[in-house]
């Protein structure tokens, strides 16, 4: 670990430097970028230091933005546009994304804190995917005709019947702080691909990348309003959005406890829903697992992104023959980790999000340990600005502690041993959450036959965390609504309508 203490950003590029110069940039409403009143800070989160100012939206830019998304999405050159039309703009989004993959990468780190290569050979690549993927598919949204049974139409006339899907309409597309861009294309394209038009809610804390996305995507030539961007606050600019009578669709990333507050905002209008929720995904490793594979990979699980992902594997449970074995080792992992700025290539771990995010994590660590738990290791804060966790090794936990039960979002597992499969179902499925796990094991036979008892949306095997824009990702219980990434994802983009005619 580098001394934290004496931690110094490394100088940003020229093409970062300058965006970061260049702001605020302002709020886009029908393809004009607007200065706002009043702004906040972003800040980097290893240093507390600030990096740019951000356009506050209100409820009043809400309402224009959500204007210009219904005046795009019912007249001019968006509606005009045909499939394959759209199908060639999110491929010229996706080349302008790539051509910029350094910059957007490094923007990330900075305000999110994320080591470089994080952002740079997995989320950002993972982002252009999703623009590419549901560019194949825009094309590809095809109704039916339908044989009826209808028998009561007047003499000598037929009935002709049909389906055609369109574009849901108006879409609030909010997306959280830990993974922005790749969660944000993970709304964008889709919708996009079905026609929509959107109205993106950033996270307070990491707006940057979404501007610069959207300035990349009017050089490819995204219509005036198609996407509009308020960047502000959740309790302001998110609220309006997911209460908005004028939005027909919200598709939302984030906590369960403001996915609960949507649904409630959601009932003003019916609004569709799109929730992918919290989690606290179990790692289940077998006796007969690879230990060579499976210790890093559990490691890998938690300590990715410093714990902030949705599906983080933080529940550990390993066979009792293997126990002490696995879990010296991924403390041995946890210790060896290189934390520091994300943009030092060095860095295996940056910090937590925000000094405060970062509190609440170590008061889980501190709650724990007050409950019985044993730190095995880490838990210690550190950095000039409070937001780094040590990456932590809890053991000697119960089953109703919270540090077992609630998301936590940062780099803390809770090792539990097991002596049987029927034991270790039980456990992993004790949980509020359904989002994934991941079982480790030699055994073709009992990796399937657990991944069918488990109750989640993913069930990765000798692997976690593994993504494609092909692959359905959302989960079961209060880890959400619905599926995005994956072909099904185009579908909470669309609406059936059904044509029956008297011929």
């Amino acid at each position: 670990m580098t001394n934290l203490a004496a931690l110094t950003a490394p100088a940003p590029s020229p093409a970062a430097a300058a965006f970061l110069a260049s702001a605020p940039h302002g709020l886009l409403i029908g393809g004009v970028w607007q200065a706002t009143a009043d702004t906040f800070d972003s800040l980097d989160p290893a240093t507390g230091k600030l990096l740019a100012p951000v356009a506050k939206g209100d409820a009043a830019a809400v309402n224009r933005a959500v204007a210009a998304a219904r005046t795009a999405l019912e007249s001019g050159p968006w509606p005009a546009m045909t499939p394959m039309d759209r199908a060639k703009l999110l491929w010229k989004i996706a080349d302008h994304l790539e051509a910029h993959i350094d910059e957007l990468a490094e923007l990330e780190t900075l305000d999110q804190g994320k080591p470089l290569y994080v952002g740079r050979w997995a989320e950002i690549p993972g982002a252009i995917a999703q623009f590419r993927f549901f560019g194949g598919l825009a094309n590809q949204i095809e109704g039916a005709t339908i044989p009826t049974s209808v028998n009561y139409q007047p003499p000598g006339k037929e009935v002709f019947a049909y389906t055609v899907n369109e574009p849901v309409g108006v879409v609030g597309a909010i997306v959280p702080w830990n993974s922005p861009l790749v969660l944000t294309a993970m709304k964008l394209a889709p919708a996009l691909a079905a026609g929509c038009t959107l109205v993106l809610k950033p996270a307070e804390d990491t707006s940057l990348t979404a501007i610069r996305l959207l300035e990349l995507m009017i050089e490819a030539g995204l219509p005036a309003g198609a996407v509009n961007l308020v960047t502000g606050f959740g309790r302001d600019t998110g609220a309006a959005l997911a209460s908005h009578p004028g939005v027909d669709k919200i598709a939302f990333t984030g906590s369960t406890g403001t996915g609960r507050a949507i649904i409630d905002a959601a009932k003003v209008n019916f609004k569709r829903l799109t929730l992918e929720l919290g989690g606290k995904s179990p790692v289940v490793i077998l006796p007969d697992a690879d230990l060579d594979f499976a210790i890093p990979g559990a490691a890998n699980a938690i300590y990715f992104n410093g714990g902030q992902v949705c599906v983080a594997g933080s529940r550990l449970y390993v066979h009792d023959s293997i126990f002490d074995r696995v879990v010296a080792g991924i403390a041995a992992a946890a210790k060896g980790m290189v934390l520091g700025h994300g943009l030092d290539p060095a860095t295996q771990m940056g910090p937590l999000v925000s000094r405060s995010h970062a509190a609440k994590v170590a008061q889980f660590i501190a709650d724990g340990a007050r409950a019985g738990a044993s730190v095995l290791t880490g838990g210690e804060t550190a950095g000039p600005n409070g937001s780094f966790i040590t990456p932590t090794v809890l053991t000697d936990v119960s089953p109703d502690m919270a540090v077992v039960r609630e998301e936590i979002f940062g780099p803390v597992v809770v090792a539990q041993r097991y002596t049987d499969l029927d034991e270790v179902v039980i456990a992993g499925n004790d949980s509020e959450y359904g989002l994934a796990a991941s079982i480790w094991t030699e055994s073709l036979s009992s990796a399937h036959r657990l991944a069918r008892r488990l109750r989640a949306g993913t069930v990765w095997i000798n692997t976690h965390s593994m993504y494609d824009a092909s692959l359905p990702i959302g989960g079961m219980k209060q880890s959400g609504w619905g599926r995005d990434s994956g072909v099904g994802a185009l579908e909470n983009y669309l609406e059936t309508k059904t044509v029956c005619a008297v011929v």
